[in-house]
């Protein structure tokens, strides 16, 4: 039956009405594909707004807030062993200075369990004989606690292997164990602070083409074979030395570069911990440890070793916080604006975490201070990026990049790791890949991670981490900024950071080359790792070139050119020789079959 439209109600015209609109409207044009980062065709000539590298200097140079960023987290919070109350106080300080500043999405993630919250409140020791002395020490990480103030005899203990448990047992109840050898400690004839000659970027620049075809070279297998055997040794040897009730340990602090570990200095690493993973509960290590300055150390082990008795009373005091906590990453973002480009993403960072000598200022609370203050540099300069700019600070670098690692995996992907004995005794970054990169799809999203974690020396270049085909466009990007004294580019690779955690899932990721200053000397992991080491025009030199970096990167038509996808399984695989290549050669004979 046919419908007259003059008799509908004007309800009815309008529902009708939008009916034949909807039928008649062109249907939208779907969403163009995302754009495939290892595909893109990257342009010979880099577009660059001089305008904004103008822009960006003068906020970074001339009106910076990156030394009181500094102040603020190192001397006002302190240092940050991952998992400590310390460690969270960091994260929310970070979390809500960067909303503070402007950013936006500002949260903590969780990247997972990371084992004890702890604390050390006081340590100090004093020789009670043959003379009253003060000692330089302090307790190592995750220390138990004495139960105040013990006094006990000094004993040297050395234990190379199995074989040397025998002599000390039953005759270490109570005592207090000097455990290390005394090592030399050389005049410091070298400067403890020092920056990069310009033959020593030269050769920084200078590719090393080696014969050895990739993989791990000779000497770095046996390094690898040493510290195996010692970890294997060093969780034996303190539980030993738990069986054997001893009152407490005392370990020699390691020396730095050129000396530098002396006059009172000393460091508090991995090396120190008497444990692989103190931090985990069922792991933890259950005799009181402190690290000593190798002067302290010194003249307890000459009076040990000339038969003199000693005696020293020393005091940890620690606690454990929690069994099982969990470690956050802060992360915050200025949004992109670019209708195509604003899901992709620039990232930049350094971790938060720090060990707890020092106040964790050069290693890498400057690294966390300079990446809030390029943040804040475009934030205050009304940057509306192309793409979302995304800062992020790692806790649990320390321990084996757990934090990044962590972020990597939920984002970005992540392969299957090898349980092989002597895979699972090395830490999780140094592991060999099982299975085949599952990658995610926020992988192809990011187009590059900037990370800062050499100390407060300024910025000279950068590691291209063997991407060849991004170097033309740092090689531009460095042009005008060579007055600031950024000029060199490498092919080599850095390790030892956070960037390496987003190369293991095939995202361009960098570390700046900078300055050495005295951060391999002294500062890096000691108790002279706190502000007065940060050098403030440094710093803002820093903040300076990253923010032009990640406006560049945030800015341009396309993302940072990759590297291929990598293949884990097929690397070891493509490092084998080729069979069946010498003329004449004879297959060995196939194992016979049990």
């Amino acid at each position: 039956m046919r419908i007259s439209l003059a008799r509908l109600s004007p309800a009815a015209l309008l529902a009708v009405a939008a009916v034949l609109y909807s039928a008649e409207k062109p249907k939208p044009a779907p969403s163009p594909a995302p754009a495939d980062p290892y595909a893109e065709v990257q342009p010979a000539t880099e577009s660059l707004d001089m305008a904004m590298y103008e822009r960006i200097r003068d906020e970074g140079l001339n009106h910076s807030h990156v030394m009181e960023f500094a102040s603020a987290l190192m001397d006002g919070i302190g240092p940050r062993l991952t998992g400590s109350p310390n460690a969270k106080k960091a994260n929310e300080w970070t979390r809500d200075t960067l909303t503070k500043i402007g950013l936006e999405n500002a949260h903590l993630e969780d990247w997972g369990e990371f084992g004890l919250g702890w604390q050390q409140m006081n340590t100090w020791a004093r020789m009670v004989t043959p003379d009253t002395a003060v000692l330089i020490l302090q307790s190592t990480p995750w220390s138990p606690a004495t139960p105040g103030p013990v006094t006990g005899d000094v004993v040297f203990v050395n234990i190379q292997s199995d074989k040397d448990f025998d002599q000390y047992k039953g005759k270490l109840a109570g005592k207090i164990v000097l455990y290390g050898a005394m090592r030399e400690v050389p005049p410091v004839d070298k400067a403890l602070f020092d920056r990069n000659t310009d033959q020593q970027l030269e050769e920084i620049a200078e590719f090393p083409v080696s014969g050895g075809g990739g993989g791990l070279p000779p000497a770095m297998q046996a390094r690898m074979r040493t510290f195996t055997e010692r970890m294997r040794m060093i969780d034996k040897i303190a539980q030993f030395f738990a069986d054997e009730k001893v009152a407490a340990v005392i370990e020699p602090s390691r020396d730095g570069k050129n000396g530098g570990g002396s006059g009172g200095t000393f460091f508090d690493d991995n090396g120190a911990t008497l444990g692989r993973t103190p931090y985990l509960a069922d792991k933890r290590v259950k005799i009181p440890v402190a690290v000593a300055a190798i002067e302290s150390y010194g003249r307890l082990d000459r009076l040990v070793e000339a038969h003199v008795p000693v005696t020293v009373e020393i005091n940890i005091d620690t606690k454990v916080t929690g069994e099982h906590e969990h470690a956050y990453d802060t992360v915050a973002e200025i949004p992109g604006t670019d209708p195509k480009l604003k899901d992709q993403v620039v990232m930049l960072g350094g971790h938060l975490d720090s060990w707890i000598a020092g106040t964790g200022a050069t290693d890498n609370g400057a690294g966390t201070v300079v990446a809030m203050e390029a943040v804040r540099i475009l934030e205050a300069l009304g940057v509306k990026p192309r793409r979302t700019i995304r800062i992020a600070l790692w806790t649990g670098e320390e321990e084996g990049l757990f934090g990044s690692r962590g972020y990597c995996r939920q984002h970005f992907g992540s392969a299957a790791l090898s349980t092989a004995p002597d895979q699972a005794a090395l830490p999780e970054f140094m592991r060999r890949a099982t299975g085949p990169l599952e990658v995610k799809p926020e992988q192809k999203l990011i187009s590059a991670y900037f990370n800062v974690d050499n100390g407060s020396g300024k910025i000279r270049g950068i590691y291209t981490q063997g991407n060849a085909a991004v170097a033309p466009v740092f090689a531009q990007w460095i042009a005008p900024l060579k007055d600031l004294g950024v000029t060199t580019l490498t092919m080599r690779n850095t390790g030892g950071t956070d960037h390496l955690s987003f190369d293991a899932v095939g995202i361009p990721g960098f570390q700046f080359i900078q300055d050495d200053l005295d951060y391999e000397s002294r500062t890096h992991h000691s108790n002279q790792d706190v502000v007065e080491r940060l050098q403030p025009a440094d710093l803002k030199q820093i903040a300076t070139v990253e923010a032009i970096f990640v406006y560049n990167a945030a800015q341009r038509d396309q993302m940072i050119p990759r590297k291929p996808l990598p293949n884990p399984v097929d690397e070891q695989k493509r490092r084998e020789p080729i069979e069946g290549i010498f003329p004449g050669a004879v297959p060995p004979p196939a194992p016979e079959k049990q």
